[in-house]
Order: C-alpha cells, then sequence, then structure tokens
C-alpha cells in the first residue's frame, strides 16, 4: 500500500473564502466538488493521481463545466505518501504567496485547469457544419457572398446552427421583379444532409394575435412580450396534435419573428458574470420570470447590473438593461452596410462592388459633387458608423487617414469649394462651379471676379 502511495498523487484545493487547503475526493451527486481534511489517515477517500497516466483532463472538464468562475479555486498537486505535511507547509506560504521561496514552491505544485482544457476548446472551434456541404449557390441568389458572412463577423454562428447576429441586407429577383429587403440567415439540413439557407424576413410588427401552435398568447403575455421580449413564462406549444411541448417564447429583436426555445434544452448556470444565484433566482428564471441581479463583472472588468431573463432567441440567458444601459449598447453594435450598385452618379463595376463587400479599399472617378461637378475619391466600408468613408489618399497605405468625404488631392479644391462652400485666396469671389481637378479661377473667371471687384469699389 505505502508503495502504491508513492506512485500517486493528490490534489489540494483553496476556495477563494477558505483559509485553509483541502483534499478532493471527487464530486459529490450535485456535481460540486467533494473535499475532506488533508489527514494522512483519510488517504484512502482521497481523489488520486497516478503519476504515469493523465486522469486530469477529465476531472477539469467536469469541473468547468459545474463552476463559471474557476478562479475562485486554487489546485495544487502533492504526493500521496505525504499529503499532510506538504499541505501543511503550503498553507503557511499561502499567507505570504509573493515571497520568492514560497511562490517558487507554491508554482512548482499548482496546476491550473488551463492547462487540461486546451483540447476542449479546439474542439468547440471547431465549425459544427460541413463548409463543403453548404449551398453557396443558393447564397448568391440572394445577392450575398461567403466573403460578405465572413468579414462582417456573421459567418461563424452560422455555421453553428445560429442565426445571423446581424441583419443581412439580400435580393430577391424574379422575370420583371426585384425585391430588396434586410433578413437574419441561417443554414438549415435538407433531406439529403446538404445545407440550404434559411430566411427570417424583418415584418413590420410581432404577429401576437395569431394563435402560437395551438396556444392564445393572453393579453399579459403580449404586453411582455413587447416590453422585455419574452413572454414571462413557459407556454404549452402543440407541435404535434395531442402532445405539448414546454417551451420559452420571445421575440426576435431584429426580425420581430417569435422564437421558442424547448424549455428542457435550457440550463439555467449556477453563476452568472462573477454572482452566484440563489435558490428563488433560478426558480424563477426556470420558470420564465425574469430576476434582477446587481454587482456582475463585464469582460472589461466593470461592474453592471441588470434584469436577466431566458431569451429563446439565444437559446440562454438574456440580459436587459435601463434606458440608458440601452442606448450605449446600441451604439456600439455593429451595423451592417449594404453595397450599392452606384454612388454619387457613378456606377461601381462588379469587381469594384466585390471590393467593397471584401472590405478592400476602391478608387472611384467621375463622381458627381453638390454642384454636378466631377469628382475622384478613395472609398472604404466603415462598419463600425454603418457606411461608406471617402478619402483623399489611400487609407490602407496612409499613415494618417483622411476626413470624411474628402476626395484625392487632385480633387480637393474643387469639393471644398462646390460641396462645402469653402474658399480661399484664389476663389474667394468665384461664383460659378470649379472643374474637375481646378484649384484656382480660369482666366475668364478671372475676368468676371475683377470686374466685380471694379464695381463693388464704384
Amino acid at each position: 500500500m505505502e508503495q502504491k502511495l508513492k506512485d500517486q498523487d493528490v490534489l489540494l484545493v483553496k476556495e477563494k473564502n477558505e483559509s485553509k487547503l483541502k483534499a478532493v475526493s471527487g464530486f459529490g451527486e450535485d456535481g460540486k466538488l467533494k473535499t475532506e481534511l488533508p489527514k494522512q489517515t483519510n488517504t484512502a477517500s482521497f481523489l488520486k493521481i497516478d503519476r504515469h497516466g493523465n486522469p486530469l483532463e477529465n476531472f477539469f472538464t467536469n469541473f468547468q463545466r459545474q463552476y463559471k468562475n474557476p478562479t475562485d479555486f486554487k489546485f495544487f498537486r502533492v504526493p500521496a505518501n505525504l499529503v499532510e505535511k506538504t499541505a501543511t507547509v503550503l498553507d503557511k506560504m499561502l499567507k505570504s504567496p509573493e515571497t520568492p521561496s514560497n511562490k517558487e514552491m507554491l508554482d512548482k505544485h499548482e496546476v491550473k485547469p488551463e492547462q487540461f482544457l486546451k483540447k476542449e476548446e479546439k474542439k468547440q472551434d471547431v465549425p459544427l457544419i460541413d463548409e463543403s456541404k453548404i449551398d453557396w449557390k443558393q447564397l448568391e441568389q440572394l445577392g450575398v457572398s461567403k466573403d460578405f458572412l465572413k468579414n462582417t463577423k456573421n459567418l461563424d454562428a452560422m455555421l453553428n446552427y445560429q442565426k445571423s447576429p446581424g441583419l443581412i441586407p439580400i435580393t430577391l429577383k424574379t422575370d420583371d421583379l426585384t425585391i430588396r429587403t434586410d433578413a437574419r440567415l441561417a443554414f438549415r439540413k435538407d433531406a439529403d444532409d446538404n445545407f440550404k439557407v434559411a430566411v427570417h424576413a424583418v415584418r413590420n410588427k410581432p404577429e401576437l394575435n395569431r394563435p402560437y401552435f395551438g396556444v392564445t398568447l393572453t393579453d399579459e403575455d403580449k404586453n411582455n412580450l413587447l416590453k422585455t421580449g419574452n413572454t414571462g413564462r413557459i407556454i404549452q406549444a402543440q407541435y404535434k396534435e395531442g402532445v405539448s411541448t414546454p417551451v420559452f417564447l420571445s421575440i426576435d429583436k431584429l426580425t420581430n419573428e417569435l422564437v421558442a426555445a424547448r424549455a428542457d434544452k435550457i440550463k439555467i448556470p449556477d453563476n452568472i458574470k462573477g454572482v452566484q444565484l440563489d435558490e428563488n433566482q433560478k426558480k424563477e428564471l426556470a420558470e420564465g420570470k425574469s430576476v434582477f441581479v446587481e454587482g456582475m463583472t463585464a469582460k472589461s472588468g466593470k461592474e453592471f447590473n441588470a434584469h436577466l431573463q431566458i431569451d429563446a432567441d439565444k437559446r440562454g440567458i438574456g440580459f436587459r438593461f435601463d434606458q440608458q444601459q440601452q442606448q450605449g449598447q446600441k451604439a456600439n453594435e455593429q451595423r451592417q452596410v449594404r453595397i450599392p450598385n452606384s454612388l454619387l452618379g457613378k456606377e461601381l463595376t462588379q469587381e469594384q462592388q466585390q471590393k467593397l463587400e471584401k472590405r478592400e479599399t476602391i478608387y472611384v472617378t467621375g463622381m458627381k459633387d453638390k454642384k454636378g461637378e466631377d469628382f475622384n475619391a478613395y472609398i472604404k466600408v466603415n462598419d463600425e458608423k454603418g457606411k461608406l468613408d471617402f478619402y483623399k489618399w489611400n487609407p490602407d497605405k496612409a499613415q494618417a487617414k483622411g476626413a470624411e468625404v474628402i476626395p484625392d488631392n487632385k480633387s480637393k479644391t474643387q469639393v471644398a469649394v462646390n460641396s462645402e462652400g469653402k474658399t480661399n485666396e484664389a476663389t474667394k469671389d468665384v461664383k460659378e462651379p470649379l472643374k474637375k481637378e481646378q484649384v484656382k479661377p480660369s482666366e475668364q473667371q478671372q475676368t468676371t471676379k475683377r470686374h466685380r471687384s471694379k464695381s463693388h469699389s464704384m
């Protein structure tokens, strides 16, 4: 027995609010860690780690599933036959962990969960949908390319059976009709295990007066949906005759479509953004109700408060903020940019449109300013502001970008005078618009200018 212990290690854990280390004996029926005092006499019940094997990957994968804030725990791997003595030494060192000799010893024994989660993370990064099984031609018939989905950060979500996070401009063409609208897109499997495009078009308003799969929405349901986006309760949808399915029902805020999520597929977490939920909060969330939670921590490290509620469209917990927070959040959302067929009177070639779609810079000549005169400019999509930006030089090569709607140097003076009403010493008395690439008055304009000056002086 003693010889066997020499070949094994034990895992010690220190929780954030605990003063001493404990030995891990496994997981309880509730999925939480089971621990015991690190006494040598208790060794038989401890979780053993064979030095020639690697069972920690499964252990930390399970740990990650149960605990949403793993930084509250510190783990240390120590010899099983010296567990009590080593735990006593480490407890003392943890009181002054930054002392160089203590830090060296603690680092030697510490085990970090992320070291054993890399394989799990890689699996999650692999898209669930095989791109080779997608009907990309069908997508192109809607006027949408794969590059556009990728550059607007919609593709990753769609490859994981989700709808595009943002609205996408689509074009539907028939022999004598062209319809342009915005929609959220998704990939859905057909009978041959290939994937077609599902279009979730924007509706003017939610259809709340029509029964949803056998369920007539109450006035309270409708008010809740319009106010919060969720019914506030579980409804019993009948997708099959005589069979009721408990679902959460919400509104897709981008399309106004009613969306349902099966209640048995939604897991209520124990911890959200660093805040431990109590049993009553978890119960109310599971019933579809709204719960107000304070002191959550954003990725930026800033604390925030919000109403939490199951959002069927997100298939999980949704955050609802007060009006001021919502305005700030909307300002930060990336807006989709529609690539035009023409720009300021100049038709864009297919190649130019494709470059803009790929977020590349193009150079366009012969556009019209406000006075109807031609000018040239570099153009690039600005996703953050949801528009096209114009530059006087190539923004991909220049160190500093030009101001908005500033054309190239050859047309700078012309557009300043014609479109912006600006003048310099040479153009201050010129009333006629400048021509393309003109930077000073023509001889005829100079003559007109002198005549005006004389008439003013008489």
